[in-house]
């Protein structure tokens, strides 16, 4: 009996070990072969997977601060909002690709069958709102970097209106910051807190306030010609005519924006849905590289450093951070430090333009419509740099030998360019920027700043 009972408890508990990893692996989404390439359209976990075990993991081996005896006093935050739902514009888009599929495409394989009868669930209304899955970016990130630096961000600091949440005034990035608090109130099991945030957009989206960039690069068809050419190469031709023969849809009804169309559409199914949905079946790897660089080319000219007024544009920024690095070292020389972080919400194209102005990800070659082939193993790639919820973290010590300050790019230190230390003093920081510390002035770059003006979100 004894023994018949023992295999009884051996059978039922190897059932269940055996049921649980069958679960763990269904819950674990089966992610697209294309997946890496989704540029801005891309999760924060391709940039970061290990995170698709534990959400909440936190590499403390990357934390270790300068020296046994600095302790961090500060740090700025600069965070994309989280995963959201198409602008308005794509979803038009992506209605006129499948009302094209459904109508013209023929053939028998199962995938073309499910992309038929697939549901189009896109509505203009959604014109880039924040998805659940983009509250939960923040919410975790919130958890995660609370985790990194307790001494920064903690219940008691809160409490006491030393942590301030800055944002964009657009929705999406309205709700990332919620969201953001509500992971901390999760973290810490507060039930009575209030929290607050400011909109600035002057820091934000200081890219529809300089002139220059708007009527230079953001009103202006000339300033991505690149793009337009790339449109029409000798790349871009061969993925037409690979969707055209997978579908069995004349090659001159699948434009450019066709194809990129599937492209986006493969990419929020999984961003938003975690499904590897049958459109992405339309494109193959050496297709995603081509449609990656496509993007990748607009960010680069539109936001990063194929027109100088992309960078300049972020001067107000720039300038923000270190007025806020600095009053927190000098607040410690004469006293307790007021704030101990600031958590600020804004855009791709508020961290793209920041970074190329610090002179991070810059090629030895400007990124053209030429240069694909040669481009491949370029540091300009958008969706490793701004991911949904990309953060960009400063964090400033107090050391035996002075202030230093550490960068974080998507909770990965990073070194700041020409220099060897991985935690360099401060002051050697702002030697290495003086001419934009004592230039970079906005309205000298952007001339007049105006309001209201019209503009696009990644």
């Amino acid at each position: 009996m004894k023994i018949t009972s023992f295999l009884i408890n051996f059978l039922i508990t190897s059932l269940s070990v055996m049921v649980g990893l069958s679960l763990s692996k269904l819950a674990r989404p089966t992610i697209p072969a294309i997946a890496h390439y989704f540029g801005t359209k891309g999760r924060y976990e391709e940039v970061n997977p290990h995170l698709l075990d534990d959400i909440l993991f936190v590499n403390r081996s990357l934390l270790v601060p300068p020296s046994p005896d600095c302790r961090a006093i500060h740090m700025v935050s600069v965070i994309r909002h989280g995963t959201r739902y198409p602008t308005t514009k794509n979803v038009k888009k992506i209605a006129r690709l499948f009302d094209l599929v459904v109508s013209d495409a023929s053939g028998s394989a199962s995938w073309l069958n499910n992309i038929k009868t697939w549901k189009m669930w896109y509505t203009e209304d959604m014109d880039g709102r924040l998805v659940d899955k983009g509250r939960d970016d923040h919410r975790h990130l919130a958890m995660r970097l609370a985790q990194s630096f307790p001494t920064l961000i903690s219940e008691d600091l809160l409490r006491a209106n030393r942590i301030e949440f800055i944002t964009s005034s657009k929705h999406r990035c309205i709700d990332s910051v919620k969201a953001f608090q509500e992971g901390l109130h999760r973290l810490w099991d507060v039930q009575d807190m209030d929290y607050k945030h400011y909109v600035d957009d002057s820091l934000m989206r200081f890219f529809d306030h300089c002139e220059r960039f708007v009527e230079g690069v953001e009103n202006n068809k000339t300033a991505l010609k690149e793009v337009e050419r790339f449109k029409s190469s000798a790349e871009m031709d061969v993925v037409r005519k690979k969707i055209s023969n997978r579908l069995q849809i004349p090659y001159n009804q699948i434009t450019p924006d066709m194809a990129e169309a599937v492209f986006f559409l493969c990419s929020y199914e999984f961003a938003i849905k975690s499904e590897n949905s049958p459109w992405c079946d339309l494109l193959d790897e050496s297709d995603a590289q081509v449609l990656e660089y496509k993007s990748d080319l607009k960010q680069y000219w539109k936001r990063g450093y194929g027109h100088d007024i992309n960078r300049k544009s972020s001067c107000p920024l720039f300038h923000d951070i270190f007025k806020r690095l600095d009053k927190a070292a000098n607040d410690y020389r004469f006293g307790e430090v007021k704030k101990t972080a600031t958590i600020q919400v804004g855009h791709g194209e508020t961290l793209l333009p920041l970074l190329s102005l610090l002179a991070f990800f810059k090629d030895e070659n400007p990124l053209t419509a030429e240069n694909f082939s040669s481009q491949h193993n370029r540091m300009f790639r958008s969706g490793q740099i701004v991911p949904y919820a990309a953060n960009l973290v400063f964090v400033l010590y107090e050391c035996s030998d002075g202030f230093r300050v550490q960068l974080f790019l998507n909770e990965k230190p990073m070194t700041f360019p020409s220099m060897n230390h991985s935690a360099p003093l401060y002051e050697t920081v702002r030697k290495h920027y003086s001419k934009l510390l004592h230039g970079c002035d906005f309205n000298k770059e952007c001339d007049v700043p105006q309001s209201n003006l019209r503009n696009t979100e990644l």
